[in-house]
């Protein structure tokens, strides 16, 4: 009974207010951070193409295992991006609470954020677009990791980008995620007054020059590894399917001839 009266007045039988929504936000918040930094790992993880194939292709095989076993195990990978699928449907599910559903309802967001100017709000109104947008791009790109995890490496992952047509997916997810967490870590810190110290208004401007930064910064070295793996794609596009042999695994084993010809 007591969970119906709170569900029909939104207040506990002894005239309180509920806590749920408290709670809500800080698990919105929770998975936020975790996906967050999340998204800075695995950007840094996507970009060492650009170092060099061999040096992108041992990263992947050590996520798989390689230093724990004697063969790479792909499962692992596919069991952590389940884990991070999960999060981000559960993110997801808490952030919808504060979407506008109504017409009506973005109306009134719509006229607020024009007649209030406030940068803060303009930032809320990109990421809650940003956000839509992941809805379905990153459920694609997580499910086409969790099912392929087996084909994650130089000439796999350029493939799929070039060869599959994903490169204008990832266009567009790059922004997105980008933009979106970005906005949403700053929004975090200001909310629960993280990094303020003793002045909030010199703290919001130093998170906010820094959110920038940080926003140019992984966007540009998406972009760089976005047009790396293109590049690669297109010149390995005659030879789809084949998978990448670092170079340490062309030198022939030892033999006794070799020594004599040194």
């Amino acid at each position: 009974m007591a969970s119906i009266i709170e569900g029909y007045l939104g207040k506990r039988v002894d005239g309180t207010r509920s806590r749920m929504p408290a709670r809500l936000d800080r698990w919105q918040s929770a998975t936020g951070v975790f996906l967050g930094l999340f998204m800075w790992a695995h950007m840094l993880f996507v970009s060492t193409i650009l170092i060099s194939k061999d040096f992108m292709y041992a990263v992947t095989r050590m996520f798989e295992g390689s230093f724990l076993f004697s063969e790479p195990h792909p499962v692992i990978v596919a069991l952590s991006v389940a884990f991070v699928f999960a999060v981000f449907i559960v993110h997801a599910g808490l952030a919808m609470r504060k979407f506008p559903y109504k017409w009506k309802e973005y109306k009134m967001l719509k006229t607020h954020a024009f007649a209030l100017r406030h940068g803060d709000t303009n930032l809320w109104m990109v990421q809650a677009f940003t956000g839509f947008m992941m809805f379905f791009l990153g459920s694609v790109h997580l499910y086409i990791l969790m099912s392929n995890a087996d084909k994650i490496g130089p000439f796999a992952s350029s493939d799929r980008v070039w060869s599959e047509g994903m490169w204008p997916l990832y266009l567009l997810l790059l922004f997105a995620v980008e933009l979106h967490g970005s906005i949403g870590l700053y929004r975090l810190c200001m909310k629960w007054g993280w990094c303020n110290g003793s002045d909030a208004r010199a703290a919001r401007k130093r998170l906010k020059k820094a959110k920038w930064i940080i926003t140019v910064f992984f966007l540009t070295l998406g972009l760089l590894t976005l047009a790396a793996y293109i590049k690669i794609g297109q010149e390995h596009r005659s030879h789809y399917g084949e998978r990448y042999h670092p170079a340490a695994a062309l030198v022939l084993p030892y033999s006794p001839v070799q020594e004599v010809r040194s």
